[in-house]
């Protein structure tokens, strides 16, 4: 016996902690399910040591498990959204849900997601749900996919709520394509604008300096031409500390992220962007909007779906409200009050969501939130890509054109035969 320790909700969204002296993960999943609560993480207690005497067979088939556990870190969505769509598949032709499992295992080609097939395969052979065997894996099932896959199994309408999680994150990474889209473009004619102006400043300027210092035989250089010179200079010269700075901000960065301070010092800071704020708000509501829609519509308890919602929002801001909207839930309150108290809710999408738990169509009005604001972020990205095309452009011809003017200026001065920059005297 092992003593595993767990954490679960009951119906009306109450957390409840424990632990249980059973065989493995599956018993411990079946004891909490038996006692009417809905686990979310199980896991063995730190205390806990594995059984000396193994038979032969538990260790093969615990072997997949390590195995599995070790490859999979996170899945891609276009491949998880694949394997749902092929599994949705098999079962709306009448195959069992392991047959399906074993079929897609067999002609999975990714290695990591062979190995989770397989462990499902294995748990579901051991006597575990389909939902328990989704949550031995909380790096490639999110608590989203988990809970829907659960409620599927309870009204016993699994290839609808598949059907939907489908839906939900197509729409999801269509929404979150469109976004990097409206990033990228300007991020990368910065990056080939970085990548010239170092260029120019270090191999191409200096060697026309060099050429100067021999035609001028001594007289002034003008003085936009010396700005440039100097720049050069200092670019050659701490071109490595600039590298090393650069490394170590990027670094402290990263670090920062993983705090909570920074993490939301970082995500209020997207949201109140002059340009892309307005782009990152409607996106987070979108997400927001669907997934709480998506998990009602498939009959997860409300307060539990908020906890899916907040967990998922990937904005702790976003999530901060979520989690008030909970505690007013919990409360017996409404949720529109507290959206429209945020600051980042609008008043007419808090004022819908108010029109959906006044008329009992909440999850309906949340897809059409969800839907207005994917069309807004889309449009958005579309202005905003066209009006920094031409805005960056200009600025990139301004950075090369001031080196070229820059490297000409003592050119002209020695043509037209001046001594002074400025054209005051002759030669």
């Amino acid at each position: 016996m092992s003593s595993y320790s767990y954490i679960a909700v009951d119906p009306s969204g109450l957390e409840t902690r424990g632990t249980l002296e059973v065989p493995d993960q599956c018993e411990a999943l079946r004891r909490i399910r038996e006692m009417g609560l809905f686990p979310t993480k199980v896991r063995a207690a730190a205390a806990a040591r594995p059984v000396p005497n193994r038979t032969p067979s538990s260790m093969v088939q615990e072997q997949p498990t390590k195995r599995a556990r070790w490859v999979v870190r996170r899945m891609k969505p276009g491949l998880l959204c694949g394997f749902t769509r092929q599994l949705v598949t098999l079962i709306e032709a009448g195959l069992p849900l392991l047959r399906s499992l074993r079929l897609l295992h067999e002609q999975e080609e990714n290695r990591r997601l062979k190995c989770v097939i397989e462990e499902l395969g294995i748990s579901i052979e051991n006597g575990c749900s389909f939902t328990e065997a989704l949550r031995m894996h909380p790096k490639v099932f999110d608590g989203l996919f988990v809970s829907m896959v659960h409620a599927g199994e309870i009204s016993g309408s699994l290839e609808v709520t598949l059907k939907r999680l489908i839906e939900f994150i197509e729409k999801a990474q269509r929404i979150k394509g469109r976004v990097k889209a409206a990033l990228y473009y300007p991020c990368a004619v910065l990056f080939v604008a970085t990548a010239i102006l170092i260029l120019l400043l270090t191999f191409i300027v200096p060697r026309f300096r060099a050429v100067f210092d021999g035609l001028m035989q001594g007289q002034r250089l003008p003085a936009f031409t010396m700005l440039v010179f100097n720049l050069s200079e200092a670019a050659k010269t701490h071109v490595f500390l600039f590298v090393i700075g650069t490394a170590t901000f990027c670094g402290l960065f990263a670090l920062g992220l993983r705090t909570s301070w920074g993490r939301w010092t970082f995500d209020h800071f997207k949201l109140s962007m002059p340009v892309f704020g307005r782009l990152f708000r409607k996106s987070a509501i979108s997400r927001f909007a669907r997934t709480l829609g998506t998990l009602i519509g498939s009959g997860v308890p409300i307060l539990q779906a908020l906890m899916i919602a907040q967990d998922t929002a990937g904005n702790v801001r976003v999530g901060k409200v979520i989690a008030d909207a909970h505690a007013s839930v919990k409360q017996g309150e409404p949720i529109a009050p507290t959206l429209k108290r945020s600051g980042i809710f609008p008043s007419l999408i808090a004022g819908m969501v108010d029109v959906g738990e006044q008329t009992g169509a909440l999850p309906e009005m949340l897809m059409k939130i969800a839907d207005n604001c994917d069309e807004e972020v889309n449009n958005a990205a579309n202005a905003l890509t066209s009006l920094l095309e031409p805005i960056l452009i200009v600025i990139l011809a301004v950075i090369v054109g001031s080196i070229v003017v820059a490297v000409f200026l003592p050119l002209i001065a020695i043509g037209t035969g001046f001594d002074d920059p400025n054209g005051r005297g002759n030669m």
